[in-house]
């Protein structure tokens, strides 16, 4: 039997969450649950196809939990089929989440891929892969095979408005293709969305020409930041809008990319304003990683630090 003063007290507690609104109890509900880390495979790029199941139980053994895989030397799925490579993440514990495909008309800039913004990197020449210009059915229903939650354009072609046009097409009729398929259809930042083309601004176009019912985001915050936007105003600007992010930081001076913690992104404020944003996942990234492994468990043990 409960003495007086624990029923007095449990009848309290009661009392209180009775008060709260659904969504306040929720959120203090939520609290008891850590958010899932996860890392984009690009980052391993240089190593994950010359040992697949060893990358993955070592990123495992490191704390991560969510994948989102890229591009591969082997082709497909790191050399396997969508089904296949699903079900040897879940053999490490980890959850394939998401996967970025190619927009189109797609050509490899100058340094490699990402807009030549680690053109200093060492990044190896890939493969003819498909992309999103003709091959966007298959990519949407091997995404649907493999179980993901989101398909992602990585990138495309804005240099010409005749480029921007083109490219919105492609992410109109894709997103429609994810919509029926009941994947969540996002679109991949570099810095260049941010820069005026033929006095328009590319991002501006995406988000204001395409439904948000359509097209999500997938915000890399170090690019957004590079070009001089801050992503809190991006969040309340279009709020909901950005169910993924790529976390990555960038040295201060060169802008290549670092270890989180090692370089001048203060990463505090923008999860602070994650249920704004509709952040759903987010992604460790860092393109060019000279030692990959290494890189990322710095990456993981500084971003606990930062974000608890």
């Amino acid at each position: 039997m409960l003495d007086r003063r624990r029923f007095i007290k449990n009848s309290s507690a009661l009392a209180f969450g009775g008060m709260l609104l659904p969504n306040q109890l929720k959120s203090l509900l939520g609290r008891t649950s850590a958010q899932p880390v996860g890392v984009q495979l690009f980052t391993a790029m240089s190593i994950i196809d010359k040992d697949l199941n060893g990358t993955l139980q070592k990123i495992a053994s490191i704390g991560y939990q969510e994948l989102e895989s890229a591009f591969s030397m082997k082709g497909g799925y790191y050399g396997l089929k969508p089904k296949e490579f699903a079900d040897l993440a879940k053999s490490f514990g980890l959850s394939w989440k998401s996967h970025h495909v190619l927009g189109a008309p797609f050509k490899m800039p100058a340094g490699g891929a990402g807009g030549g913004q680690f053109a200093k990197t060492a990044i190896p020449k890939l493969p003819p892969m498909k992309t999103l210009l003709t091959d966007h059915q298959q990519l949407v229903d091997e995404a649907a095979e493999g179980g993901v939650e989101y398909l992602v354009c990585a990138s495309t072609p804005i240099k010409t408005l005749d480029e921007i046009k083109t490219s919105m097409e492609v992410l109109q009729k894709t997103g429609e293709a994810c919509k029926k398929a009941g994947i969540v259809f996002a679109y991949h930042n570099h810095s260049a969305e941010f820069e005026k083309v033929e006095g328009q601004i590319p991002y501006d176009l995406f988000t204001s020409q395409i439904s948000s019912d359509i097209l999500k985001f997938e915000l890399d915050l170090a690019w957004v930041i590079k070009a001089g936007i801050n992503p809190v105003d991006l969040f309340k600007k279009h709020p909901g809008r950005f169910p993924l992010w790529h976390v990555k930081d960038l040295s201060k001076g060169t802008n290549i990319p670092v270890e989180i913690g090692t370089g001048y992104l203060d990463f505090k404020p923008i999860f602070e304003n994650a249920s704004t944003s509709g952040m759903k996942h987010f992604f460790v990234e860092q393109d060019g990683a000279p030692s990959p492994l290494e890189n990322i468990t710095t990456s993981f043990n500084n971003l606990k630090k930062i974000i608890g």
